[in-house]
């Protein structure tokens, strides 16, 4: 798969107009990260009050998949790119006739189709948990043989525990695809997880790569809690993850920047699954390594060299912020900005709601574990008395 026209060696330079697809915080840190460096952005997002429209020079309050907005994109951009995995892959095709779109609509089609990339990362050799497709009652049969506990998922349009159902036995799964609508699915064996990690890595238009370090992550419900890195990894632990996470990117022709969430069951690594943007786990980039994610995906899209990604501090921990936390009004900033290793992120989310990501806090100490639990405390402390 390669880019969408022949733009390879083409630099893009300021005050160039970046577009991205989907209005978001991440959508709004690329922004604020091309401004910083002399770019323009236009965002495309039906939300008139998205974190990302409001801070970008143009904000085209439309459908994704909008012919007229895609039209203005296509005219007044010198590179498109998105911020979540679920833009129209037709709508970055017809993007791609016109202008760069990087990551290309190939390599999103398959990030966003469990079924696709499991079959993709298969293909090229890269171990996944046991799974099986379900997507008839012939399916639902067929599974009897399948090892339970089990979670079935949507193949599209799931994340953060969305769109998910727990299998304890073969009995519940019917139940559990009605559940879920009975759109095509993949069941999953639940694993025995050691430990879970990510990696967020940047592969340019030009085919060089940087990875970050690896992250260890935590997860309530299905949403990533808390974060930190560096993972603790034996031996060469983190160079092994760092080289899985390359050959995917380079397999999939990506461009961009992308995660890899992977399970450690015992002493394999299973790879549950790509982000293809910037991710949650790598918000600790921001404060912690000399280019953000954010600043690497406008270098990765704009065929600018890659940035330093080692971290600048012995440790740091992100933990996430919430809508629960505002149950009973604003939380008490001043129990976390009172510490001068504590950065707070709020992401201009007008109304916070239970389960939704409002902003995060990141901590930086001697060590990735003791920036752990102190961000867990500070977190703690925000709601209290």
């Amino acid at each position: 798969m390669t880019d969408s026209a022949d733009h390879h060696d083409v630099m893009i330079t300021p005050p160039a107009m970046l577009g991205i697809l989907g209005g978001g915080q991440l959508g709004r840190y690329f922004v604020m990260a091309a401004r910083t460096m002399g770019y323009q952005t236009t965002v495309v997002e039906p939300d008139p009050q998205s974190p990302a429209g409001k801070v970008a020079d143009v904000h085209i309050v439309a459908a994704y998949d909008d012919p007229a907005a895609l039209d203005q994109l296509a005219a007044t951009c010198a590179v498109v790119t998105t911020e979540f995995e679920n833009a129209p892959a037709a709508a970055m095709e017809r993007l791609a006739t016109h202008i760069p779109v990087r990551p290309s609509a190939a390599a999103i089609a398959i990030t966003q189709d469990r079924i696709a990339e499991k079959q993709f990362l298969l293909d090229i050799g890269v171990a996944v948990a046991p799974y099986m497709v379900i997507d008839s009652d012939d399916d639902i049969e067929t599974a009897l043989s399948f090892t339970f506990p089990a979670i079935l998922k949507t193949a599209r349009f799931g994340y953060d525990g969305k769109g998910q159902v727990r299998c304890v036995a073969h009995a519940d799964l019917a139940a559990a695809w009605e559940q879920l609508d009975r759109v095509p699915c993949v069941l999953e064996q639940r694993m025995n997880l050691t430990r879970e990690l990510s990696v967020v890595l940047a592969r340019s238009a030009n085919g060089t790569t940087a990875c970050y370090p690896v992250s260890q992550n935590q997860h309530v419900y299905g949403i990533l809690d808390v974060s930190y890195t560096p993972a603790n990894l034996p031996g060469t632990g983190h160079a092994d993850a760092a080289d899985l996470c390359i050959y995917i990117a380079e397999e999939l022709g990506f461009v961009g920047v992308m995660a890899v969430e992977m399970f450690v069951v015992g002493q394999d690594v299973l790879v549950n699954e790509l982000a293809p943007r910037p991710h949650n786990s790598g918000h600790y980039t921001l404060d912690a390594c000399t280019s953000s994610q954010f600043e690497q995906q406008v270098r990765a899209i704009c065929g600018l060299a890659l940035g330093a990604t080692k971290l600048v501090v012995p440790g740091v921990a992100m933990v996430n912020l919430l809508g629960d936390l505002w149950a009973d009004g604003e939380p008490k900033w001043e129990k976390a900005l009172q510490h001068s290793c504590v950065q707070l992120h709020l992401y201009g989310k007008i109304e916070p709601r239970a389960g939704r990501k409002m902003g995060h806090l990141t901590v930086t100490t001697s060590t990735a574990m003791g920036a752990t639990s102190l961000a867990r405390r500070i977190r703690k402390q925000l709601t209290v008395g």
